[in-house]
């Protein structure tokens, strides 16, 4: 019989592994995913690598080895650990690289969150990231700040891989594609092979739902107070829809500006295009469906980056019924429309999380580097 995640990868969809640790590569469960759940990549971001670092002690050995050399302190030491986790995973999907010519079997590794909006610190960290993990295969994570798009420009013509990460609105998706056409136009001019050049454009979906939803239950205490059922009726109907409506359309963009001839001269060029990826894909609302932001996105040329928890419950009872977007698109501009007549601002909920996930991923850092500085500490003790 196939199995859910199967069928998912038959529809066009990459299940990519949002996760990644030591543990994962030391114990074979890694190539255990590959090999039962059709994994063909995986994302980290500091969050990921926080966790990772703050359990066990797969990283005992290398902090120990960090810790005896002279200058060391906790950013080179959360540099190399990283980048060694990274690189070992795009090992581990070296095979999957090779069969897909680049297209899958990539493993991410993010930029310094603190340098969002530091375009030069940016460009310079991605290039020292692609040269420490020395992988064919990494893509390199930039988050779609405005200062990130001249980022994602410059880093794709030096003939970098991107994963360009943290995108909520619609009108960064046009920017962010936009970037990307650019640095693949730069890197023509520059000689490089287009084909090796390939990128993802990480969408996300679930706090989208949380932040409108949220919205919503207060206009539906509020109206219910004012004993205006109509109203609360409408609210209650648009709950836990704005976040796949979104990507939904942002699917159609994608349809739209890489059917253009700009994009066909790249093509012809060898370029591929820069794939959505669907992430955030975790439900955080009990009430909904926990494979909603998974059987809801499925179309050709997507990724769905997933937790494991929420590539466990897709492989165990997810319905795959094919393409879920195309067709859709009339009435996920509806759900964006009946939440603006009820005074939901997209724009302030765009940029507010936008805000809010790179202040996440700021503070996941800082956590990072503490913890990391005192396992530096205990480690230098020992040594004495």
């Amino acid at each position: 019989m196939t199995t859910p995640t199967e069928a998912l990868a038959a529809a066009g969809v990459s299940i990519w592994l949002d996760d990644l640790s030591r543990e994962r590569l030391d114990s074979g469960g890694l190539q255990k995913l590959i090999d039962e759940k059709n994994v063909v990549g995986v994302t980290t971001n500091p969050s990921i690598f926080q966790a990772a670092l703050a359990q066990g002690n797969a990283y005992d050995a290398q902090v120990a080895e960090l810790a005896a050399e002279p200058g060391m302190d906790a950013e080179k030491a959360v540099f190399a650990i990283t980048t060694r986790d990274v690189a070992e995973a795009c090992d581990v999907f070296a095979d999957i690289a090779a069969s897909t010519a680049g297209v899958d079997g990539r493993v991410s590794i993010e930029v310094d969150p603190r340098k969002a909006r530091d375009t030069a610190g940016t460009i310079a960290e991605a290039k020292e990231l692609y040269q420490a993990v020395d992988k064919d295969n990494v893509y390199i994570k930039i988050p779609a700040t405005q200062e990130g798009l001249e980022a994602i420009t410059e880093t794709l013509a030096a003939g970098i891989s991107v994963n360009v990460t943290l995108i909520f609105s619609l009108e960064r998706y046009r920017e962010v594609i936009n970037a990307f056409m650019v640095g693949l136009e730069q890197a023509r001019a520059a000689g490089q092979d287009l084909s090796k050049i390939q990128s993802v454009a990480s969408f996300f979906v679930s706090r989208v739902d949380t932040e409108v939803d949220q919205q919503l239950d207060a206009l539906i205490e509020s109206a219910n107070q004012a004993d205006d059922q109509v109203q609360a009726d409408q609210a209650e109907a648009l709950k836990g829809r704005a976040g796949v409506a979104n990507a939904r359309l942002a699917y159609q963009i994608f349809q739209e500006l890489f059917s253009t001839e700009r994009w066909a001269l790249l093509a012809a060029a060898g370029a591929l295009p820069q794939r959505p990826l669907w992430a955030s894909t975790g439900v955080k609302d009990p009430a909904l469906p926990d494979t909603l932001y998974v059987t809801e996105l499925v179309a050709p040329n997507t990724v769905n980056t997933m937790p494991e928890k929420t590539l466990d419950a897709t492989y165990d009872h997810a319905e795959i019924t094919g393409d879920t977007i195309e067709g859709t698109y009339a009435e996920s501009d509806a759900v964006l429309d009946g939440l603006a007549e009820l005074g939901i601002s997209y724009q302030d909920v765009v940029a507010q999380l936008e805000a809010e996930g790179l202040d996440k991923f700021e503070k996941s850092w800082e956590e990072l580097l503490s913890g990391v500085r005192s396992a530096l500490e205990d480690a230098a003790q020992k040594g004495q």
